[in-house]
């Protein structure tokens, strides 16, 4: 039995038209309705029939949902939230797809304090945003978090725990507050340190005569991947989660104080050990499914 018959997706950037895609593929008999706040997106929308309806209000599209789920940026929830607490439907269960948790669940229960709320966290995505960015296989083999409040209705966590089934996803729950500490080292910092390297890059663009982009090496050109990520999204990132990640910058900078030294005093023992570590943690992640363990990172060659 579907979990629901009804979808509404707020939101239809990456992770939002992804959503979509997916139900219609493995969900067909489940009505998807769409709303973003770009009426430039929703004619994008409706033009590659991403939607069985795309409404022009926030309020139209969720009032016969039985899910609704806001794939906004995480400084937009709280505002999506309100634009809805008029016509979401009193048996509705409310999601969305933040990579932080805590202070998104605190805003949008400042306008809808008595909604039962599954938040959940897909573990996927690429560089690309927009609604043509989306595609049905996005989540397949990857992990998708669920961070209930505490007291949330077991049932409604169990539905949400087969909807994201459906679409692929490997299941997990989490206290909020701990997803927001674990998130902070596994994605936010990662992307801080790339927008801050090729930002580093571009400062010395003038100084290198423009060979710092043309002979970027593989290092500098993965980091340049995660940092073409959607701006206004990881602004709101940071912000929302800001304690989580200035604790985990904190132990970065000592990290990286340590392998200075250890550079300084020609300590190669300490870098080959540090980077032996390194190493097997990265094979641990190829033999969890996490990512491809073909030669270059699986990229593909004429």
């Amino acid at each position: 039995m579907l979990p629901f018959s009804r979808v509404t997706i707020i939101g239809l950037g990456l992770i939002g038209s992804s959503i979509a895609r997916g139900v219609r593929a493995f969900m067909p008999t489940v009505r998807v309705t769409g709303h973003d706040a770009s009426a430039e997106v929703r004619e994008t929308a409706r033009r590659i029939d991403l939607c069985d309806d795309i409404t022009d209000t926030p309020g139209a599209s969720v009032i016969d949902a039985d899910l609704v789920i806001l794939c906004v940026p995480p400084g937009a929830m709280g505002a999506a939230a309100a634009a809805i607490a008029t016509d979401l439907p009193a048996d509705a269960i409310l999601s969305e797809v933040a990579s932080c948790q805590a202070s998104v669940i605190a805003a949008i229960r400042q306008s809808l304090p008595h909604v039962t709320l599954v938040p959940a966290h897909p573990v996927a995505g690429t560089e690309n945003s927009g609604p043509e960015a989306g595609f049905a296989t996005l989540f397949k083999g990857r992990w998708c978090i669920l961070t209930p409040p505490e007291g949330t209705d077991p049932a409604a966590v169990a539905r949400m725990n087969e909807f994201w089934k459906r679409l692929g996803s490997n299941v997990e729950t989490m206290d909020p507050e701990h997803h927001d500490l674990v998130l902070a080292v596994t994605s936010h910092l990662p992307h801080l340190i790339a927008y801050t390297i090729v930002g580093t890059a571009s400062d010395l663009e003038s100084v290198t005569q423009s060979e710092v982009i043309k002979y970027s090496a593989g290092g500098f050109r993965d980091f340049t991947r995660i940092a073409a990520s959607d701006p206004t999204m990881w602004r709101d990132v940071f912000l929302a989660n800001k304690d989580a990640v200035l604790e985990m910058l904190q132990r970065f900078s000592e990290d990286i104080s340590r392998l200075q030294r250890a550079i300084r005093w020609g300590d190669g023992e300490e870098l080959f050990n540090h980077f032996t570590k390194t190493r097997a943690i990265r094979r641990s992640i190829i033999e969890q499914g996490q990512d491809d363990a073909a030669p270059d990172f699986g990229r593909h060659h004429a």
